[in-house]
């Protein structure tokens, strides 16, 4: 019932979601894409290194967007544990999974998904789709410091300032339109399993 009250309460708070293309100052800045709004043209990398077009990817068949922070980060592998119980639903309703992080595409090799799912990796090491969706921010220096001291490298954008996701949902149709939103600031809460399929299930009922 809270991430469901979230969802309704971002969506008031951020009308004009998304109208910049920037990175965000703090990660209670982020401006997401919003319902009906376009799919950016943008183009991620698959694992090996080898570009692919979002559009192209969106255009295939409807998908769930996934913005992680990394394979490092527990609360990214908790959140796709949870999905991976709902993962046949969702592909059997005609969705596929696509997860998008900052990290190079040697770093997804690295470190894998602690879960095994059918879901397909995507790097956005030059952070297109993190401005493009309005979910990227700046890691301010003590944050930083402290990633850096776990040995964790944070991607960084062209004046060197490590970047980050606010973990976020995209349900976005074949017409590259974006039909659910969900993006909370606060890097350890996420939507529920169970939200996701109840929402998916509705919008397929729909097409």
């Amino acid at each position: 019932m809270r991430q469901k009250f979230f969802f309704i309460l971002l969506c008031l708070l951020l009308p004009l979601g998304a109208s910049a293309k920037v990175l965000a100052p703090q990660a209670n800045a982020v401006t997401p894409l919003l319902n009906g709004m376009k799919v950016p043209a943008v183009t991620l990398q698959f694992p090996d290194g080898s570009p692919v077009s979002l559009n192209a990817l969106t255009m295939s068949k409807p998908a769930i967007i996934l913005f992680y922070r990394g394979g490092w980060c527990p609360y990214c592998n908790r959140q796709f544990g949870e999905l991976q119980t709902i993962e046949d639903q969702l592909l059997d309703l005609g969705y596929q999974i696509l997860a998008i992080s900052p990290q190079t595409p040697a770093a997804l090799q690295s470190q894998e998904l602690e879960t095994e799912m059918k879901v397909q990796q995507l790097s956005d090491v030059n952070l297109d789709a993190l401005r493009e969706f309005g979910v990227g921010f700046y890691v301010d220096d003590a944050t930083a410091k402290k990633y850096d001291d776990y040995n964790i490298a944070l991607t960084k954008d062209d004046t060197g300032t490590p970047v980050l996701p606010a973990p976020g949902v995209f349900i976005v149709n074949q017409q590259g339109l974006v039909e659910f939103t969900y993006v909370n600031p606060d890097f350890k809460v996420r939507p529920s399993a169970q939200l996701i399929l109840s929402v998916a299930e509705v919008l397929a009922s729909e097409r």
